[in-house]
């Protein structure tokens, strides 16, 4: 079967010369390489018999030292250890005898794999049973163990210092505006991030589309005149939830444009069940995990109200928080549970009610006594395995509950000064890390972001991350990055090249577009020599006989109409005309006195009138010559006069 293939290895090192003169190569002509295919396959024989052989030996050699360990007793007979021992060299004899003859067949030289790599094939093949065979190259000693023993040391050193989870290598500076970032929101996919703030606005940023300048693609106001309180995208990532300060949440695409408006309830109806939507102002709001359509607020109503998209006329179910007397209660803020049944709420009384989402009537778990009362709970989060949840109050305190055993936290940490109704506190993707932010004052130092283990509840890291207060943050799973808004109008992204995944990488890389150069308004001329005479422009003159001309001419230089001398023509009236009153407000508008002070007006011609009296003082001058001035009597004493005489002040 040999003689096809040698034929046509003739005639490929054979070519035609006049052939190769007429496809023009030059290469052509040279004698191709020849293979000795029944060389070739003599010594992959010779390889196959030598593999077979070592593997035989090494299951012989492990089943002599079966047996070995089988009648290896301690009280055994000397016979019987002196027969094992002639029976175990005879076949060690009859083996290094077979070994010398296959070595004295073997005359020709033996290509194959190395002797190392033939010895390494001998750990494998110890371990194969009895019915397997060695198929494949052998891997070279230890490749894939070593491989393994990295990836535990990387994962055991990540546990042991959980800092080097923190994507914070690096960082760059969103800048919303000059007053508070309160919503921050990433849709699911990490693209675009969306900041809400104290200034109306929502600013849409998209990391794929921006440069070095970091500039927002989108900024609009959909709230009119009211702070945002809550920005959130959909679980599909098409629509963004909208909490402000008003009454009623909004939904827009992803472009901003809207989507639907929940409707406003009826604030004269008592039994907030009865009435379409919320009557005061919104506290927060969340998307479901699982359903796209549906998402929930809560409101100084004291109802916390859960909404489909498709229907805004009406909500779609209605949870009522109760204190321990059973009076209303204001819900400060509200999430989902991470698999949706779950529906929490925290309380301005200091408590947090759970309730199942399918029965709105009783809670399924609470704690009257979860926060200091009177402090608005800013925030409830959910872990992402499901049974852990997060809260963060206004009385300064971080604490971490299981809702299986929901009378008493796990863990609580203090001091951490929060004066923002919606500072954060957000799980690692890990679910090892739990983080929150800290508020300052003006000039109290910097906010801080600072790191607790959840097992231990220490605090092993902090980020100082501006001169204000640190209101939001957030984590996404996907990028592996860290949003934060702060008190100033930032919004800071922290990431590391290695750890973290498209986001801002994808804008820090690309340079900053060069700004066009304002182009200067002037009038081109256009020579068009063989024009009409009607068509053809004049002839550009020097710039300074132009603007002579242009002088000389009262349209092109405008010149003020001078004022009317007179008592006026041409349709304009004059300064002043021949009319009495003009005259009189002529006169009035030139009177220089001061009457500022009256008595002192007076007073000024009394030595005056004194000398030379001509008005009063002749008239008097008989029948008084001297001058009696009226009596000033005290006013009359009201008390004896009725009611309806009385001056009324």
């Amino acid at each position: 079967f040999l003689s096809p293939l040698l034929a046509d290895a003739e005639m490929l090192g054979a070519p035609d010369p006049e052939l190769a003169a007429t496809m023009g190569f030059s290469g052509f002509g040279k004698k191709a390489r020849t293979f000795d295919l029944e060389a070739m396959f003599e010594q992959t024989r010779r390889t196959a018999v030598e593999r077979s052989r070592k593997v035989l030996e090494a299951r012989e050699k492990e089943k002599e030292d079966q047996a070995e360990k089988e009648f290896k007793i301690p009280c055994a007979d000397s016979s019987a250890s002196a027969s094992t021992a002639t029976g175990t060299g005879s076949k060690l004899m009859q083996r290094e005898a077979a070994r010398s003859e296959s070595d004295d067949s073997s005359d020709e030289e033996l290509t194959g794999p190395s002797v190392q790599s033939q010895t390494s094939v001998q750990g494998p093949a110890e371990d194969t049973d009895d019915d397997d065979e060695f198929i494949g190259p052998p891997l070279p000693p230890g490749f894939k163990d070593s491989d393994d023993d990295n990836d535990n040391d990387d994962t055991e050193e990540e546990d042991n210092n959980p800092i080097k989870k923190i994507p914070d290598s690096h960082e760059i500076t969103l800048q919303h505006g000059t007053k508070t970032v309160s919503a921050l929101g990433l849709d699911p996919s990490g693209a675009r991030l969306i900041t809400g703030g104290y200034d109306y606005d929502v600013k849409f940023w998209d990391f794929a589309g921006m440069d070095a300048s970091l500039q927002a693609f989108r900024s609009l106001q959909p709230c009119e005149c009211h702070q945002i309180k809550s920005l959130q995208y959909s679980s599909t990532g098409d629509v963004i939830l909208v909490v402000s300060g008003n009454s009623q949440a909004k939904v827009l695409d992803r472009d901003g444009f809207p989507v639907m408006e929940c409707i406003k309830g009826d604030q004269y109806i008592v039994d907030m069940t009865n009435t379409k939507g919320h009557t005061a102002m919104l506290n927060s709001g969340c998307w479901h995990p699982k359903i796209k359509e549906e998402f929930l607020t809560c409101s100084n109503d004291g109802t916390v109200r859960t909404w489909d998209v498709n229907n805004e006329k009406k909500h779609k179910s209605v949870f009522k928080p109760r204190s321990v007397q059973g009076k209303r209660v204001i819900p400060t803020t509200c999430t989902y549970s991470r698999d949706g049944k779950l529906i929490a709420a925290g309380c301005q009384d200091g408590s947090i009610q759970i309730w199942d989402r399918n029965m709105t009537v009783h809670t399924k778990f609470h704690c009257r006594q979860a926060h200091a009362p009177g402090t608005d709970t800013s925030c409830l989060t959910f872990s992402y395995d499901g049974t852990v949840l997060a809260s963060r109050g206004g009385d300064d305190t971080l604490k971490i509950w299981d809702i299986r055993q929901f009378k008493k936290p796990l863990n609580s940490a203090e001091r951490l000064p929060s004066f923002f109704p919606m500072t954060d506190c957000c799980f690692s993707p890990d679910d090892k890390i739990l983080v929150t932010g800290t508020s300052v004052k003006k000039g109290g130092g910097s906010g801080k972001l600072i790191f607790f283990h959840r097992q231990t509840f220490q605090k092993f890291y902090e980020i100082e991350v501006t001169d204000a207060s640190v209101v939001r943050c957030l984590w996404h799973p996907k990028l592996n990055q860290i949003m934060v808004g702060t008190g100033n109008g930032l919004a800071k992204v922290y990431y590391d090249p290695v750890k973290s995944q498209r986001g801002a990488k994808l804008c820090v890389v690309k340079t900053k577009r060069k700004e066009r150069q304002a182009e200067t308004l002037t009038q081109d001329y256009i020579i068009t020599p063989h024009a009409l005479p009607m068509f053809r422009e004049p002839r550009q003159r020097s710039t300074r006989k132009q603007l002579e001309k242009d002088r000389l001419d009262p349209m092109k230089s405008h010149k003020p109409e001078p004022p009317v001398a007179g008592p006026g023509r041409g349709g304009r009236v004059g300064t002043h005309g021949g009319t009495l009153s003009s005259y009189i407000v002529k006169n009035i508008a030139l009177d220089k006195t001061d009457d500022s002070n009256p008595r002192e007006a007076i007073l000024r011609h009394a030595k005056e009138a004194e000398e030379n009296p001509y008005w009063v003082a002749p008239a008097y001058a008989k029948t008084q010559p001297k001058t009696v001035f009226a009596e000033v009597e005290p006013e009359d004493d009201e008390t004896d006069k009725p009611e309806w005489k009385k001056r009324k002040i």
